[in-house]
């Protein structure tokens, strides 16, 4: 069965279809109209035409209405060919008076092409030959039908962008609200194991374990930290790029499986840049957690920190399955996913706290199939 979405969405493509081609009719309708309207005037003109010169050859007085009529045409462009006197004449069209025989070609060519010449006959010979074309009128009615369906196409896409914005914004509202919901139900059971793990250090436990259980209390404080900035403006501050990228790759590699290679490459000179430390160390996290999962829990992960003139880069490669090429905008998408499990957040998460958060870059550098992915963070450098 389809959603009520999806029957909405069609009625709506077949209303607006259905709407351009009516219009689209109705203009071709209009426009042959006006096109018979024009060869009617046209034809009246050629037959004053002919009065007039049969007035004029029997010097008789010119019929006030032949002049009337032959003067109203303001609006035709013609060339009269009169082939007794093989001269040529214009009317309505540009520069008149002064055609050059090209330019008199050129228009001849062009009407003949929008109708068929009028002849004038007289005495059984024919004495002139009308070429006319469409008036300024109709040429402008032949791209209404376009300046129509441009205005369509602009006014569906300004009604999408707004679909779309608002719904991106009731999204970002919802996932803002779950991440600080998140924060503040993982805050009540988080003060109580700090109280346990006091309580613990009296017990005479072994002293290795309640390191462990601290390094996790206070793992679950940065998490909860980290969802409780998810929808505010994190506060950023010069921190040193190589010693938080290691810290976050440190904790991973320490809490991985075994059968993971770590390694990471790094300049032996600081780099400083703008820095949410918590939402950075989260990046870091989702694309090495990302590569784990497309390597199926085997493989290598590797993190280079390379510079450049304006950026510190930071190239997180894993030994994965890779990404076809038509995917690698489409996996920063939120929801996307290739997994069969997942809510597909964790990249569109990295690349939100990267570009908005940090006004940063971030994209998939290279990926062959079956052999591996490189994804690359640009971060701006500070002076040191």
């Amino acid at each position: 069965m389809f959603s009520k979405t999806t029957i909405n969405r069609w009625i709506f493509i077949i209303i607006s279809v259905s709407i351009i081609s009516l219009i689209l009719w109705n203009t071709f309708l209009l426009f042959n109209q006006l096109k018979e309207n024009e060869r009617s005037k046209m034809q009246i003109w050629a037959e004053a035409q002919k009065e007039l010169n049969e007035q004029i050859d029997l010097e008789g007085e010119t019929s006030n209405l032949i002049t009337v009529t032959l003067a109203a045409n303001k609006t035709t462009p013609m060339i009269v060919y009169i082939h007794r006197d093989d001269v040529y004449s214009a009317r309505n069209v540009k520069n008149e008076d002064n055609l050059s025989e090209a330019e008199i070609k050129e228009y001849i060519e062009e009407f003949q092409t929008e109708y068929k010449p009028i002849q004038v006959n007289y005495d059984g010979e024919i004495y002139q030959t009308i070429y006319y074309g469409n008036s300024p009128m109709i040429n402008k009615l032949k791209f209404y039908p376009a300046v129509l369906i441009l205005i369509l196409i602009l006014s569906s896409g300004v009604l999408y962008f707004f679909y779309k914005t608002s719904k991106s914004a009731e999204q970002n509202k919802l996932w803002a609200g779950m991440a600080k919901e998140t924060a503040h139900q993982i805050g009540t059971p988080l003060s109580s194991l700090v109280g346990w793990t006091e309580i613990l250090k009296t017990e005479n436990v072994n002293e290795e374990y309640i390191v462990e259980i601290e390094k996790d209390v206070d793992r679950l404080r940065t998490i909860t930290e980290r969802f409780s900035k998810v929808g505010s403006v994190p506060k950023l501050e010069k921190r040193e790029l190589v010693a938080e990228t290691k810290e976050a790759f440190d904790y991973l590699k320490r809490r991985s499986s075994k059968l993971i290679e770590f390694s990471i490459q790094t300049p032996k000179e600081p780099l400083f840049v703008e820095l949410n430390e918590q939402l950075y160390g989260w990046v870091i996290e989702n694309l090495v957690k990302n590569g784990i999962d497309a390597m199926r829990g085997r493989g290598s992960i590797h993190v280079q920190i390379v510079k450049n003139s304006k950026y510190a880069l930071i190239q997180v490669t894993d030994s994965g399955k890779g990404i076809p090429k038509n995917l690698h905008k489409r996996i920063f998408t939120p929801g996307f996913t290739t997994k069969k499990r997942g809510w597909g957040l964790g990249l569109s998460l990295a690349r939100r706290i990267v570009v908005e958060y940090h006004n940063g870059k971030i994209r998939v550098l290279k990926s062959v199939p079956g052999k591996g992915t490189t994804i690359e963070i640009a971060l701006r450098l500070l002076d040191a």
